[in-house]
Formats: C-alpha cells, sequence, structure tokens
C-alpha cells in the first residue's frame, strides 16, 4: 500500500492474532506507527525482543493518540479491556477486536464506550493451534475472511469508520463482510465451535479408554486422530470462553448433531447400509465445495504425503 490506513493502532493482546497483526500492518504498510500492549510482563518483553512494534508500559498510553485499537484478547476479557481503554482513547477512533462470538464483543464494548469513538466488532476467521507473539505471521490472514459487526448508531464519522476499518483488514490480505452479530454467532457456532468442542472430547475420550493404553493412541493414531489434536491443542482459556459466551447457539448445533449422530449410531447398530452411504455421499460433496471455494487445497492427505526436500 502507498500510504497507511490508519496513522496509528494499538494492538491490546501480542498472542498469535496480535502479533499477526502486527507483522502484517508491517508487511504490508496498513498502519503508520503500532503500539502493542499485553497484561504479561512477559509477552510484552518477547514483543519488543522480535520487533512487533512499539510496547506501551500500560493499556492507558498504548491507546492514547491511537486511530484504531485492536483488542485481541479472550472473549471474556474484553469487557475490562474496553473499559481500561476508551477512557484513552481520542475522540473518532475505533474500537474493535478479534473474539469469535461477537454477540457477547458488542455488549461488552458497547457497554465500556462513549459517544466519541466508533464501536466495530470484528472476526478473522484465521489461526493455527499455536499462541504467544512467536506464533504470529504477516500472511495468516491472506486469502481468509474477516467479518465485521458493526454497532450502527448513527453518529457522525461511523459509515467512514466501517470503511476504514474494511480498508485495513484488505490490506492485510482478508476478504472482508459485514454482518448482524447473532447470525456470526449462529454460522460459527457450526463452522468453528461444534467441531473444536468434538476436538476436545475425542482426545480426553480416546486417553480416558481404560482398554487402550496412552502410549497405544499416540503410537498408532492415523491422520484423522492426528488431526483433532491439532485443533484440540488450541488455547483453552480462549475456547473456554467461546463456549461460555456462545453457549446458545452451540447448544443448538450441538442438539441437532447429537441427533444426527445418534441416527448413525442405529444405522450402524442395524446394519444399514444404505443409510451410511447417503450420509457419507452428502459430506463427500460438501468437502469438495470447500476446496472449489478456495477454503482448502485439495492436496492428497493435505499434503502430508509429499517426499521433504533433504536440507
Amino acid at each position: 500500500m502507498t500510504d497507511p490506513v490508519f496513522p496509528r493502532i494499538a494492538i491490546i493482546g501480542a498472542g498469535l492474532i496480535g502479533s499477526s497483526i502486527a507483522r502484517a500492518a508491517q508487511e504490508y504498510g496498513t498502519a503508520g506507527e503500532i503500539i502493542l500492549y499485553d497484561a504479561s510482563p512477559d509477552v510484552r518483553s518477547r514483543a519488543a525482543e522480535i520487533g512487533l512494534g512499539k510496547v506501551a508500559p500500560t493499556l492507558e498510553a498504548a491507546v492514547s493518540g491511537a486511530d484504531c485499537v485492536i483488542l485481541c484478547v479472550p472473549v471474556g476479557a474484553l469487557g475490562a479491556a474496553a473499559a481500561g481503554a476508551v477512557p484513552a482513547m481520542k475522540d473518532g477512533a475505533i474500537l474493535t477486536d478479534v473474539g469469535s462470538v461477537k454477540s457477547e464483543a458488542a455488549r461488552a464494548l458497547k457497554a465500556a464506550a462513549d459517544s466519541r469513538i466508533h464501536v466495530i466488532p470484528g472476526h478473522p476467521i484465521a489461526g493455527t493451534e499455536q499462541s504467544g507473539p512467536d506464533a504470529g505471521f504477516a500472511t495468516l490472514f491472506r486469502g481468509a475472511w474477516h467479518i465485521l459487526t458493526p454497532v450502527v448508531t448513527g453518529a457522525a464519522g461511523e459509515a467512514e469508520a466501517l470503511e476504514r476499518l474494511t480498508a485495513f483488514w484488505r490490506g492485510l490480505g482478508a476478504k472482508v463482510e459485514s454482518m448482524d452479530a447473532a447470525r456470526h454467532d449462529r454460522v460459527l457456532a457450526i463452522t468453528s465451535h461444534l467441531p473444536h468442542l468434538i476436538a476436545f472430547n475425542i482426545v480426553a475420550t480416546a486417553f480416558d479408554m481404560e482398554t487402550v493404553e496412552q502410549g497405544e493412541v499416540v503410537k498408532y493414531s492415523a491422520g484423522g486422530f492426528r488431526d483433532f489434536t491439532r485443533i484440540a491443542a488450541s488455547d483453552p482459556v480462549m475456547w473456554r470462553d467461546v463456549f461460555l459466551n456462545n453457549r446458545e447457539a452451540v447448544l443448538e448445533c450441538l442438539g441437532r448433531f447429537s441427533e444426527d449422530l445418534a441416527a448413525l449410531q442405529r444405522a450402524i447398530r442395524w446394519g444399514d447400509g444404505d443409510m451410511l452411504m447417503r450420509e457419507f455421499t452428502r459430506a463427500r460433496t460438501i468437502r469438495k465445495a470447500i476446496i472449489d471455494a478456495g477454503q482448502d487445497s485439495g492436496a492428497v492427505n493435505f499434503g502430508r504425503n509429499v517426499p521433504k526436500t533433504e536440507e
């Protein structure tokens, strides 16, 4: 980009997403100055060591003078972070976040905000199972969706603020779309939250089975189980907050899933191969649609079988 979208941004929380935003903003020039703050002194120290940006000693110092404040903290910590940030923010600044539950994010941010600033909750649908400032990388958001759920009040400059935040995320390589917070939470409950819950449960079940030694679970794990363990390695604090704050949508999806799972259980018990074929075939078409939409690679076994170049 020729000119930064924001002369100055403040990133609160220097984990995977926060550090990736900092790296991407540096790489693509979407921000003139990048200020970071994290509640952990160790994380602040590491963020400074690896050059993520200028590290502020306090939350207030970080957000002072920033054109956009991005809260990269667990959903359960959004309220406290927003309450600490808003009084020190300048007039006309944007307050946004990266949480996976947008109804709760909107509630927390609105409760802390005042009429001087623009509240635009957001969620980058991107990430890995890694965490911490060293986990971030500049291309994390390239080609990924970033969902914005703006809080519309009709205040002066509101539309322009949304345009600027949209341009910022597009500058990081993301595809941006706006939607209602409740709709976002229903969609993410089935596409992200429930799959993580299932992964956590499958891994726990495997290690709790009395008939299977834990060493055998690790030694003989096939690709499917390995994929579940990768998902289950995600930050437990973040996911605890996700499930507690999106409980209604998750429980609705979990109820439907449980009913469908029970139907498969009956088909297996009674040898109903036709029913299994119908469901497995239908599921296979979804995988093809995801690949056709560019949301994943069609490489066999996720490219695991491609020979590695010897160094």
